[in-house]
């Protein structure tokens, strides 16, 4: 406040006529101690106009990145749904082949409806059932393969809406099979309870004259009914032959059950059905132990 008064007193008086004070030299002077100063503060101007064009920069470049990556993440969800989408109308283009090979049977599509870790060691639960006209039978089990036609399971229960299978991982599941070979001998085949978690399946009661070897193909023989002749099951990966009386061989299934998505159930013409009880398959399992 005091410089204040004392820069007016000096411009009054440098305005008197014939002051002593030169107001121009005056000005002058101050001009050079002020201009210093105006130059400092208009660069900490700019400086600050800067800094905060920089900020706002950063903000609505960080912005347009958010949006940017979640416009990936968006085609990239797409692309992967476009290729599951193809992937799969390629496999059901494939399946067309299942109803020329069973042309005198029924053929269902369904869907599993439940993706648990453990499910093909238990039952499954499938998208068909009596609202999709598959009737029940006391007594009687239906075939289910994949899209490759290989041998998944069978149905043991139907329901509105949706149906159970048994697969053959399971420990209750039997059915009798062969080499896929002309007049070859015929074995029983069994989920087993020790083999299961590695997803493998155990043969029993093989003829030992007519012993199978490591890599041969075995399909089902068709005796009993319910599965027809020639439905592919897996390969067998080993033999043990150290009891000739009870010769065993463990054999791995062509359906990769872990990664199925759409599974087939044949119906068989009414004249052709027989019978299969959940005892048949606890016995067969009891003498492949």
């Amino acid at each position: 406040m005091v410089a204040v008064v004392i820069i007016a007193a000096i411009i009054l008086l440098g305005a008197l006529p014939g002051s002593p004070v030169n107001f121009r030299k005056i000005s002058s002077g101050l001009g050079n101690v002020i201009k210093p100063v105006q130059n400092l503060v208009r660069k900490a101007y700019d400086s600050f106009d800067d800094y905060n064009s920089a900020i706002f920069d950063g903000i609505a470049i960080r912005h347009e990145n958010e949006a940017l990556r979640a416009e990936i993440a968006d085609l990239q969800y797409r692309l992967r749904q476009n290729e599951e989408a193809a992937i799969r109308y390629e496999e059901l283009k494939d399946a067309f082949h299942i109803k020329d090979t069973f042309s005198n049977y029924e053929v269902y599509g369904a869907s599993i409806l439940s993706n648990e870790a453990d499910e093909w060691f238990s039952s499954v639960r499938v998208s068909v059932g009596t609202d999709q006209e598959l009737q029940p039978v006391d007594g009687l089990s239906y075939v289910v393969v994949d899209v490759h036609m290989n041998l998944v399971g069978r149905v043991i229960e139907v329901s509105e809406g949706e149906s159970t299978i048994l697969p053959i991982l399971h420990e209750g599941f039997a059915v009798s099979c062969k080499v896929n070979e002309v007049n070859s001998s015929t074995f029983v085949l069994t989920g087993n309870t020790a083999l299961k978690n590695d997803g493998l399946c155990r043969i029993s009661g093989i003829n030992p004259n007519n012993i199978p070897d490591v890599g041969s193909e075995i399909v089902t023989s068709g005796e009993g009914g319910l599965f027809p002749e020639g439905i592919p099951i897996g390969v067998i990966t080993s033999v043990d032959s150290t009891n000739p009386l009870q010769i065993t061989a463990v054999l791995k299934p062509y359906a990769d059950l872990g990664s199925i998505h759409d599974l087939f159930i044949l119906v068989p013409p009414a004249a052709d059905a027989e019978p299969v009880t959940e005892a048949g398959a606890e016995d067969a399992d009891n003498e492949a132990q």
